[in-house]
Protein backbone atom coordinates (compact mmCIF):
# COMPACT_ATOMS: atom_id res chain seq x y z
CA UNK A 1 0.00 0.00 0.00
CA UNK A 2 2.88 2.36 1.20
CA UNK A 3 4.47 1.51 -1.81
CA UNK A 4 1.73 1.95 -4.40
CA UNK A 5 0.87 5.40 -2.75
CA UNK A 6 4.34 6.38 -3.35
CA UNK A 7 4.92 5.47 -6.77
CA UNK A 8 2.12 7.92 -7.83
CA UNK A 9 3.17 10.52 -5.66
CA UNK A 10 6.54 10.09 -8.04
CA UNK A 11 4.16 10.91 -10.72
CA UNK A 12 2.62 13.47 -9.07
CA UNK A 13 5.76 15.34 -8.44
CA UNK A 14 7.09 14.86 -12.08
CA UNK A 15 3.84 16.10 -13.96
CA UNK A 16 3.45 19.06 -11.89
CA UNK A 17 6.79 20.43 -12.69
CA UNK A 18 6.41 20.13 -16.25
CA UNK A 19 2.77 22.29 -16.35
CA UNK A 20 2.08 25.35 -15.15
CA UNK A 21 0.01 26.94 -12.29
CA UNK A 22 -3.47 26.77 -13.48
CA UNK A 23 -2.47 22.70 -14.90
CA UNK A 24 -1.08 21.97 -11.32
CA UNK A 25 -4.69 23.10 -9.48
CA UNK A 26 -6.47 20.61 -12.17
CA UNK A 27 -3.64 17.70 -11.51
CA UNK A 28 -3.76 18.22 -7.40
CA UNK A 29 -7.32 18.15 -7.83
CA UNK A 30 -7.29 14.81 -9.93
CA UNK A 31 -4.76 13.40 -7.68
CA UNK A 32 -7.04 13.86 -4.99
CA UNK A 33 -9.68 12.18 -6.23
CA UNK A 34 -7.34 9.24 -7.38
CA UNK A 35 -5.98 8.96 -3.81
CA UNK A 36 -9.29 8.61 -2.17
CA UNK A 37 -11.04 6.35 -4.45
CA UNK A 38 -7.19 4.24 -4.04
CA UNK A 39 -8.20 4.22 -0.39
CA UNK A 40 -11.40 3.33 -0.70
CA UNK A 41 -10.48 0.31 -2.65
CA UNK A 42 -7.75 -0.61 -0.30
CA UNK A 43 -10.58 -0.43 2.82
CA UNK A 44 -12.26 -3.02 0.94
CA UNK A 45 -9.71 -5.44 1.15
CA UNK A 46 -8.83 -5.19 4.56
CA UNK A 47 -12.29 -5.14 5.55
CA UNK A 48 -12.91 -7.99 3.27
CA UNK A 49 -9.69 -10.02 4.77
CA UNK A 50 -10.56 -9.06 8.47
CA UNK A 51 -14.18 -10.57 7.79
CA UNK A 52 -12.56 -13.90 6.01
CA UNK A 53 -10.34 -14.21 9.24
CA UNK A 54 -13.30 -13.66 11.22
CA UNK A 55 -15.11 -16.54 9.49
CA UNK A 56 -11.95 -18.53 9.44
CA UNK A 57 -12.33 -19.56 5.83
CA UNK A 58 -10.30 -22.45 4.03
CA UNK A 59 -7.11 -22.21 2.34
CA UNK A 60 -9.05 -21.92 -1.34
CA UNK A 61 -10.79 -18.70 0.21
CA UNK A 62 -7.88 -17.54 1.26
CA UNK A 63 -5.98 -17.62 -1.67
CA UNK A 64 -9.08 -16.07 -3.56
CA UNK A 65 -8.85 -12.75 -1.34
CA UNK A 66 -5.09 -12.25 -1.81
CA UNK A 67 -5.87 -12.37 -5.68
CA UNK A 68 -8.68 -9.82 -5.18
CA UNK A 69 -6.35 -7.49 -3.04
CA UNK A 70 -3.42 -7.78 -5.85
CA UNK A 71 -6.28 -7.07 -8.85
CA UNK A 72 -7.59 -3.96 -7.01
CA UNK A 73 -3.91 -2.78 -5.94
CA UNK A 74 -2.28 -3.56 -9.44
CA UNK A 75 -5.50 -1.34 -11.45
CA UNK A 76 -3.84 1.79 -13.13
CA UNK A 77 -4.69 5.04 -12.01
CA UNK A 78 -8.05 5.77 -14.47
CA UNK A 79 -8.33 9.63 -13.48
CA UNK A 80 -4.84 10.48 -14.17
CA UNK A 81 -5.66 8.87 -17.70
CA UNK A 82 -8.89 10.84 -17.76
CA UNK A 83 -7.02 14.14 -16.66
CA UNK A 84 -4.47 13.97 -19.89
CA UNK A 85 -7.87 13.53 -21.90
CA UNK A 86 -9.27 16.83 -20.56
CA UNK A 87 -6.13 18.94 -20.97
CA UNK A 88 -5.97 17.21 -24.60
CA UNK A 89 -9.24 18.31 -25.60
CA UNK A 90 -8.68 21.90 -23.85
CA UNK A 91 -5.98 22.68 -26.10
CA UNK A 92 -7.65 21.46 -29.29
CA UNK A 93 -10.44 24.27 -28.17
CA UNK A 94 -7.69 26.58 -27.66
CA UNK A 95 -6.04 26.31 -31.22
CA UNK A 96 -9.60 26.86 -32.63
CA UNK A 97 -9.94 30.78 -31.32
CA UNK A 98 -8.38 33.46 -34.33
CA UNK A 99 -5.47 34.55 -33.44
CA UNK A 100 -4.74 38.14 -32.78
CA UNK A 101 -1.46 38.28 -33.22
CA UNK A 102 0.82 36.12 -35.59
CA UNK A 103 4.44 36.14 -35.33
CA UNK A 104 6.43 34.64 -37.98
CA UNK A 105 9.98 33.14 -38.03
CA UNK A 106 12.07 36.39 -39.48
CA UNK A 107 10.46 37.69 -36.17
CA UNK A 108 7.91 40.35 -38.36
CA UNK A 109 4.43 40.50 -36.25
CA UNK A 110 1.46 40.81 -38.26
CA UNK A 111 -1.93 42.33 -36.34
CA UNK A 112 -5.60 40.74 -36.67
CA UNK A 113 -8.29 42.32 -37.26
CA UNK A 114 -11.16 41.39 -35.59
CA UNK A 115 -13.99 40.21 -38.20
CA UNK A 116 -17.15 42.05 -38.65
CA UNK A 117 -19.85 41.91 -36.00
CA UNK A 118 -16.80 41.23 -33.16
CA UNK A 119 -16.00 42.98 -30.73
CA UNK A 120 -12.93 42.98 -29.24
CA UNK A 121 -12.34 41.67 -25.39
CA UNK A 122 -11.01 45.06 -24.28
CA UNK A 123 -13.64 47.08 -25.51
CA UNK A 124 -16.07 43.94 -24.19
CA UNK A 125 -14.21 44.00 -20.85
CA UNK A 126 -14.89 47.73 -20.67
CA UNK A 127 -18.51 47.41 -20.60
CA UNK A 128 -20.34 47.15 -17.35
CA UNK A 129 -21.32 43.40 -16.40
CA UNK A 130 -24.67 44.45 -16.33
CA UNK A 131 -25.18 46.37 -19.26
CA UNK A 132 -26.64 45.02 -22.41
CA UNK A 133 -24.25 44.16 -25.11
CA UNK A 134 -25.84 46.94 -28.33
CA UNK A 135 -26.28 44.85 -31.52
CA UNK A 136 -24.51 45.95 -34.63
CA UNK A 137 -27.37 48.16 -36.54
CA UNK A 138 -28.56 46.47 -39.68
CA UNK A 139 -29.87 49.87 -41.85
CA UNK A 140 -29.19 49.86 -45.40
CA UNK A 141 -27.45 52.50 -46.57
CA UNK A 142 -29.55 54.45 -49.12
CA UNK A 143 -27.00 53.73 -51.99
CA UNK A 144 -27.46 50.06 -51.89
CA UNK A 145 -31.14 49.62 -52.54
CA UNK A 146 -32.56 45.67 -52.30
CA UNK A 147 -32.17 44.24 -55.49
CA UNK A 148 -33.72 40.99 -55.44
CA UNK A 149 -36.97 39.54 -53.47
CA UNK A 150 -34.88 38.14 -50.64
CA UNK A 151 -33.12 41.27 -49.89
CA UNK A 152 -36.56 43.04 -50.20
CA UNK A 153 -37.92 40.98 -47.05
CA UNK A 154 -41.44 41.10 -48.87
CA UNK A 155 -44.34 38.45 -47.07
CA UNK A 156 -47.00 37.29 -48.97
CA UNK A 157 -49.83 35.24 -47.64
CA UNK A 158 -51.26 31.94 -48.97
CA UNK A 159 -54.44 31.86 -49.37
CA UNK A 160 -56.37 28.53 -47.73
CA UNK A 161 -60.03 26.72 -48.74
CA UNK A 162 -62.36 28.88 -48.22
CA UNK A 163 -60.89 32.20 -48.22
CA UNK A 164 -63.29 34.60 -49.66
CA UNK A 165 -61.28 37.24 -50.25
CA UNK A 166 -60.52 37.17 -54.18
CA UNK A 167 -64.27 36.69 -55.10
CA UNK A 168 -65.37 39.97 -52.82
CA UNK A 169 -62.69 42.14 -54.55
CA UNK A 170 -63.82 40.89 -57.97
CA UNK A 171 -67.56 41.59 -56.97
CA UNK A 172 -66.80 45.11 -56.66
CA UNK A 173 -64.52 45.92 -59.16
CA UNK A 174 -66.31 43.79 -61.92
CA UNK A 175 -69.54 46.00 -61.01
CA UNK A 176 -69.16 49.76 -62.65
CA UNK A 177 -71.56 51.18 -59.87
CA UNK A 178 -69.00 49.54 -56.89
CA UNK A 179 -66.15 50.50 -59.23
CA UNK A 180 -66.98 54.26 -59.09
CA UNK A 181 -68.06 53.98 -55.71
CA UNK A 182 -64.95 52.38 -54.28
CA UNK A 183 -62.53 53.88 -56.18
CA UNK A 184 -60.76 51.20 -57.58
CA UNK A 185 -59.54 48.75 -60.95
CA UNK A 186 -58.70 45.64 -62.12
CA UNK A 187 -55.62 45.34 -64.01
CA UNK A 188 -54.74 41.53 -65.50
CA UNK A 189 -51.88 40.60 -67.10
CA UNK A 190 -47.84 41.42 -66.14
CA UNK A 191 -47.46 43.70 -68.97
CA UNK A 192 -50.38 46.05 -67.89
CA UNK A 193 -49.37 45.92 -64.60
CA UNK A 194 -45.72 47.00 -65.49
CA UNK A 195 -47.70 49.51 -67.09
CA UNK A 196 -49.30 51.04 -64.80
CA UNK A 197 -46.44 50.71 -61.91
CA UNK A 198 -44.49 52.73 -64.57
CA UNK A 199 -46.92 55.02 -64.84
CA UNK A 200 -47.31 55.66 -61.08
CA UNK A 201 -50.87 54.05 -60.42
CA UNK A 202 -51.37 52.87 -56.96
CA UNK A 203 -51.60 49.02 -55.94
CA UNK A 204 -53.89 47.89 -53.77
CA UNK A 205 -53.65 43.84 -53.94
CA UNK A 206 -52.17 41.63 -55.69
CA UNK A 207 -53.39 37.82 -56.80
CA UNK A 208 -51.25 35.57 -58.35
CA UNK A 209 -50.41 31.73 -58.92
CA UNK A 210 -46.95 31.67 -59.37
CA UNK A 211 -44.43 33.49 -57.47
CA UNK A 212 -41.93 33.89 -60.79
CA UNK A 213 -44.82 36.26 -61.66
CA UNK A 214 -44.75 38.90 -59.08
CA UNK A 215 -40.79 38.65 -59.13
CA UNK A 216 -40.75 40.18 -62.17
CA UNK A 217 -42.25 43.49 -60.98
CA UNK A 218 -40.67 46.20 -59.74
CA UNK A 219 -39.68 45.40 -56.23
CA UNK A 220 -40.04 49.11 -54.93
CA UNK A 221 -43.11 49.38 -56.09
CA UNK A 222 -44.51 46.07 -54.01
CA UNK A 223 -43.90 47.48 -50.27
CA UNK A 224 -47.15 48.12 -48.52
CA UNK A 225 -49.20 46.07 -51.06
CA UNK A 226 -51.53 42.70 -50.04
CA UNK A 227 -49.65 39.69 -51.70
CA UNK A 228 -51.86 36.45 -51.53
CA UNK A 229 -51.01 33.29 -53.22
CA UNK A 230 -54.01 31.59 -54.98
CA UNK A 231 -54.02 28.72 -57.43
CA UNK A 232 -54.92 29.18 -61.37
CA UNK A 233 -58.25 27.72 -60.75
CA UNK A 234 -58.98 30.58 -58.92
CA UNK A 235 -58.09 33.24 -60.80
CA UNK A 236 -59.18 31.27 -64.32
CA UNK A 237 -62.56 31.23 -62.62
CA UNK A 238 -62.68 35.57 -62.60
CA UNK A 239 -60.46 36.27 -65.62
CA UNK A 240 -62.14 37.50 -68.52
CA UNK A 241 -58.92 35.73 -70.67
CA UNK A 242 -59.34 33.01 -72.75
CA UNK A 243 -55.87 31.81 -71.54
CA UNK A 244 -54.78 33.71 -67.92
CA UNK A 245 -51.69 35.04 -67.13
CA UNK A 246 -51.48 34.17 -63.70
CA UNK A 247 -51.79 37.46 -61.85
CA UNK A 248 -54.04 40.03 -61.09
CA UNK A 249 -54.05 43.63 -59.37
CA UNK A 250 -56.09 45.67 -57.65
CA UNK A 251 -55.48 49.32 -58.33
CA UNK A 252 -56.75 52.46 -56.77
CA UNK A 253 -58.80 54.63 -59.98
CA UNK A 254 -55.80 56.65 -61.48
CA UNK A 255 -55.80 60.15 -61.67
CA UNK A 256 -54.27 61.67 -65.32
CA UNK A 257 -53.35 64.58 -63.22
CA UNK A 258 -50.73 62.40 -60.87
CA UNK A 259 -50.17 60.30 -63.62
CA UNK A 260 -46.82 60.10 -65.30
CA UNK A 261 -46.65 59.76 -68.18
CA UNK A 262 -43.66 58.31 -70.54
CA UNK A 263 -41.41 61.05 -71.82
CA UNK A 264 -41.36 59.63 -75.74
CA UNK A 265 -45.02 60.01 -75.38
CA UNK A 266 -44.96 63.84 -74.55
CA UNK A 267 -42.48 64.89 -76.85
CA UNK A 268 -44.29 63.67 -79.87
CA UNK A 269 -48.30 65.26 -78.13
CA UNK A 270 -49.99 66.52 -81.41
CA UNK A 271 -52.56 70.16 -80.98
CA UNK A 272 -55.45 67.15 -81.58
CA UNK A 273 -57.91 65.88 -79.05
CA UNK A 274 -60.82 62.86 -79.19
CA UNK A 275 -63.87 63.16 -77.83
CA UNK A 276 -66.11 60.00 -77.85
CA UNK A 277 -69.64 60.58 -77.95
CA UNK A 278 -71.82 57.46 -76.63
CA UNK A 279 -69.78 54.93 -76.96
CA UNK A 280 -71.42 52.14 -75.81
CA UNK A 281 -68.94 49.14 -77.24
CA UNK A 282 -65.91 48.02 -75.23
CA UNK A 283 -63.79 46.56 -77.77
CA UNK A 284 -64.24 49.65 -80.03
CA UNK A 285 -63.52 52.41 -76.66
CA UNK A 286 -60.56 50.17 -76.40
CA UNK A 287 -59.61 50.61 -80.11
CA UNK A 288 -59.86 54.04 -80.46
CA UNK A 289 -57.85 54.20 -76.97
CA UNK A 290 -55.24 52.49 -78.56
CA UNK A 291 -55.22 54.40 -81.85
CA UNK A 292 -55.22 57.67 -79.75
CA UNK A 293 -51.86 56.49 -78.05
CA UNK A 294 -50.35 55.75 -81.58
CA UNK A 295 -51.88 59.27 -82.99
CA UNK A 296 -49.88 61.38 -80.08
CA UNK A 297 -53.22 62.65 -79.01
CA UNK A 298 -52.72 65.12 -76.26
CA UNK A 299 -56.22 63.92 -74.61
CA UNK A 300 -58.93 61.52 -74.60
CA UNK A 301 -62.68 63.32 -73.68
CA UNK A 302 -65.51 60.81 -72.66
CA UNK A 303 -69.27 62.22 -71.82
CA UNK A 304 -71.61 60.20 -69.98
CA UNK A 305 -73.68 57.48 -72.10
CA UNK A 306 -70.14 56.31 -72.93
CA UNK A 307 -69.11 52.93 -71.46
CA UNK A 308 -67.04 53.20 -68.58
CA UNK A 309 -62.60 53.64 -69.77
CA UNK A 310 -62.13 51.45 -66.89
CA UNK A 311 -63.74 48.30 -68.21
CA UNK A 312 -61.41 45.10 -68.01
CA UNK A 313 -62.88 44.36 -71.56
CA UNK A 314 -61.51 48.09 -72.39
CA UNK A 315 -58.47 47.42 -70.27
CA UNK A 316 -57.77 44.50 -72.65
CA UNK A 317 -58.95 46.31 -75.96
CA UNK A 318 -56.50 49.40 -75.10
CA UNK A 319 -53.07 47.15 -74.42
CA UNK A 320 -52.10 49.59 -71.99
CA UNK A 321 -53.26 53.00 -74.41
CA UNK A 322 -54.65 54.42 -70.70
CA UNK A 323 -51.14 54.68 -69.46
CA UNK A 324 -49.70 56.67 -72.41
CA UNK A 325 -52.87 59.42 -72.89
CA UNK A 326 -54.67 61.42 -70.51
CA UNK A 327 -58.10 60.03 -70.27
CA UNK A 328 -60.98 61.83 -68.65
CA UNK A 329 -64.33 59.91 -67.98
CA UNK A 330 -67.78 60.82 -67.71
CA UNK A 331 -67.93 64.46 -68.74
CA UNK A 332 -71.39 67.00 -69.24
CA UNK A 333 -71.49 68.82 -72.52
CA UNK A 334 -71.86 71.91 -70.05
CA UNK A 335 -68.35 71.55 -68.80
CA UNK A 336 -66.53 69.89 -71.93
CA UNK A 337 -65.57 73.36 -73.51
CA UNK A 338 -63.64 73.66 -69.91
CA UNK A 339 -60.58 70.92 -70.74
CA UNK A 340 -60.37 72.33 -74.25
CA UNK A 341 -57.41 74.56 -75.35
CA UNK A 342 -58.36 78.24 -76.37
CA UNK A 343 -59.34 78.88 -79.86
CA UNK A 344 -59.84 74.48 -80.45
CA UNK A 345 -62.57 73.61 -83.36
CA UNK A 346 -64.29 70.91 -82.50
CA UNK A 347 -65.28 68.70 -85.80
CA UNK A 348 -67.57 66.07 -86.09
CA UNK A 349 -67.58 62.80 -87.66
CA UNK A 350 -71.36 62.32 -88.95
CA UNK A 351 -71.91 60.99 -92.06
CA UNK A 352 -75.48 62.52 -91.50
CA UNK A 353 -74.70 65.44 -92.69
CA UNK A 354 -73.83 64.25 -95.88
CA UNK A 355 -77.17 63.47 -96.23
CA UNK A 356 -78.38 66.52 -95.72
CA UNK A 357 -76.37 68.35 -97.97
CA UNK A 358 -77.19 66.07 -100.87
CA UNK A 359 -80.80 66.50 -99.68
CA UNK A 360 -80.77 70.19 -100.24
CA UNK A 361 -79.21 69.46 -103.65
CA UNK A 362 -81.21 66.53 -104.93
CA UNK A 363 -77.87 64.83 -105.32
CA UNK A 364 -77.68 62.19 -102.67
CA UNK A 365 -76.53 59.91 -105.12
CA UNK A 366 -73.49 61.84 -105.91
CA UNK A 367 -72.24 61.08 -103.18
CA UNK A 368 -70.67 57.43 -101.95
CA UNK A 369 -72.31 57.58 -98.40
CA UNK A 370 -75.79 56.83 -97.12
CA UNK A 371 -76.45 55.31 -93.43
CA UNK A 372 -80.08 53.69 -92.97
CA UNK A 373 -79.47 54.58 -89.33
CA UNK A 374 -78.29 58.03 -90.08
CA UNK A 375 -81.20 58.42 -92.30
CA UNK A 376 -83.70 57.49 -89.67
CA UNK A 377 -81.84 59.57 -87.68
CA UNK A 378 -82.44 62.34 -89.89
CA UNK A 379 -86.07 61.67 -90.62
CA UNK A 380 -86.58 61.82 -87.17
CA UNK A 381 -84.95 65.72 -86.76
CA UNK A 382 -87.39 66.10 -89.52
CA UNK A 383 -90.01 64.91 -87.99
CA UNK A 384 -89.57 66.89 -84.73
CA UNK A 385 -89.20 70.16 -86.99
CA UNK A 386 -92.85 69.34 -88.51
CA UNK A 387 -93.94 69.16 -85.35
CA UNK A 388 -93.20 72.70 -84.51
CA UNK A 389 -95.26 75.88 -84.97
CA UNK A 390 -95.47 77.42 -87.93
CA UNK A 391 -93.67 80.66 -86.23
CA UNK A 392 -91.15 78.83 -84.18
CA UNK A 393 -87.58 79.19 -85.10
CA UNK A 394 -85.61 76.32 -86.13
CA UNK A 395 -82.31 76.84 -85.08
CA UNK A 396 -82.17 73.91 -82.58
CA UNK A 397 -80.63 71.96 -85.58
CA UNK A 398 -77.45 73.24 -86.47
CA UNK A 399 -76.01 74.22 -89.78
CA UNK A 400 -72.70 72.78 -89.93
CA UNK A 401 -70.89 72.96 -92.90
CA UNK A 402 -69.79 69.36 -94.35
CA UNK A 403 -66.01 69.01 -95.49
CA UNK A 404 -64.01 65.85 -96.81
CA UNK A 405 -61.83 64.70 -94.16
CA UNK A 406 -58.55 64.57 -96.44
CA UNK A 407 -58.64 68.56 -96.29
CA UNK A 408 -56.93 70.70 -94.43
CA UNK A 409 -58.58 71.28 -91.22
CA UNK A 410 -55.86 71.03 -88.50
CA UNK A 411 -55.12 75.28 -89.18
CA UNK A 412 -55.70 75.56 -85.25
CA UNK A 413 -55.95 72.96 -82.63
CA UNK A 414 -58.66 70.50 -83.79
CA UNK A 415 -61.00 68.22 -81.54
CA UNK A 416 -62.54 65.21 -83.25
CA UNK A 417 -66.02 63.87 -82.25
CA UNK A 418 -66.60 59.85 -82.49
CA UNK A 419 -70.04 58.92 -81.95
CA UNK A 420 -71.28 55.34 -81.28
CA UNK A 421 -72.62 53.08 -83.74
CA UNK A 422 -76.01 52.64 -82.84
CA UNK A 423 -77.35 56.22 -81.79
CA UNK A 424 -74.29 58.14 -83.78
CA UNK A 425 -73.25 61.65 -82.39
CA UNK A 426 -75.39 63.46 -80.32
CA UNK A 427 -77.26 66.97 -80.74
CA UNK A 428 -74.84 68.99 -78.32
CA UNK A 429 -72.02 67.89 -80.06
CA UNK A 430 -73.28 69.39 -82.94
CA UNK A 431 -73.55 72.48 -81.30
CA UNK A 432 -70.69 72.85 -79.89
CA UNK A 433 -68.99 72.13 -83.85
CA UNK A 434 -71.27 75.46 -84.76
CA UNK A 435 -70.56 77.35 -81.67
CA UNK A 436 -66.52 76.89 -82.09
CA UNK A 437 -66.54 76.96 -85.89
CA UNK A 438 -66.00 73.39 -86.97
CA UNK A 439 -67.36 71.05 -90.08
CA UNK A 440 -68.72 67.64 -90.24
CA UNK A 441 -65.49 65.25 -91.91
CA UNK A 442 -66.86 62.78 -94.40
CA UNK A 443 -64.94 59.52 -94.88
CA UNK A 444 -66.60 58.67 -98.62
CA UNK A 445 -67.26 54.85 -98.83
CA UNK A 446 -68.74 52.90 -101.72
CA UNK A 447 -72.94 53.29 -102.09
CA UNK A 448 -74.48 50.31 -100.19
CA UNK A 449 -71.78 50.16 -97.79
CA UNK A 450 -72.84 50.80 -94.30
CA UNK A 451 -70.99 53.24 -92.41
CA UNK A 452 -67.76 52.60 -90.97
CA UNK A 453 -67.20 51.23 -87.68
CA UNK A 454 -66.41 53.87 -85.37
CA UNK A 455 -63.16 52.81 -84.12
CA UNK A 456 -61.95 52.47 -87.68
CA UNK A 457 -63.19 55.86 -88.91
CA UNK A 458 -61.01 57.24 -85.88
CA UNK A 459 -58.26 55.51 -86.43
CA UNK A 460 -58.48 57.28 -89.92
CA UNK A 461 -59.54 61.23 -88.73
CA UNK A 462 -56.74 60.94 -86.07
CA UNK A 463 -54.23 59.77 -88.08
CA UNK A 464 -55.32 62.42 -91.56
CA UNK A 465 -54.84 64.85 -88.83
CA UNK A 466 -51.19 63.66 -87.54
CA UNK A 467 -50.34 63.82 -91.24
CA UNK A 468 -51.59 67.18 -92.03
CA UNK A 469 -49.33 68.87 -88.77
CA UNK A 470 -46.54 67.24 -90.14
CA UNK A 471 -46.83 68.42 -93.81
CA UNK A 472 -47.54 71.50 -92.17
CA UNK A 473 -44.23 71.61 -89.77
CA UNK A 474 -42.29 70.61 -92.82
CA UNK A 475 -43.71 73.81 -95.19
CA UNK A 476 -42.66 75.97 -92.09
CA UNK A 477 -39.04 74.48 -91.76
CA UNK A 478 -38.63 74.61 -95.31
CA UNK A 479 -39.44 78.42 -95.65
CA UNK A 480 -37.47 79.07 -92.37
CA UNK A 481 -34.34 77.90 -94.44
CA UNK A 482 -35.17 79.89 -97.58
CA UNK A 483 -34.90 82.36 -95.60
Amino acid sequence: MRRLEAVSHFEYEVQSSTRSHTHRRHSHQAYSAARRQLRRRVGDVTGSRRRASMTQPTGRGKMAARLRGLVWASRPLLPVVQTWELHARRWVRALRRSPVRVVSPSGQVVERKPGPGKQPRRAAAETGPHEPRRKPSLQVPPSQKPCTWEDSGLRYDKALPGDRRLSSVMTIVKSRPFREKHGKILLEGRRLIADALKAGAVPKIFFFSRLEYLKELPIDKLKGVSLIKVKFEDIKDWSDLVTPQGIMGIFAKPDHVKMTYPETQLRHLLPLLLICDNLRDPGNLGTILRSAAGAGCSKVLLTKGCVDAWEPKVLRAAMGAHFQVPIINNLDWETLPNYLPTDTRVYVADNCGLYAQAHMSNKASDYGWVCDQQLSKLHKYEEEEEDLEPGASKAWLPEVEVQSYDLDWTEAPAAVVIGGETHGVSLESLQLAESTGGKRLLIPVVPGVDSLNSAMAASILLFEGKRQLRVRAEHVSRDRSYH
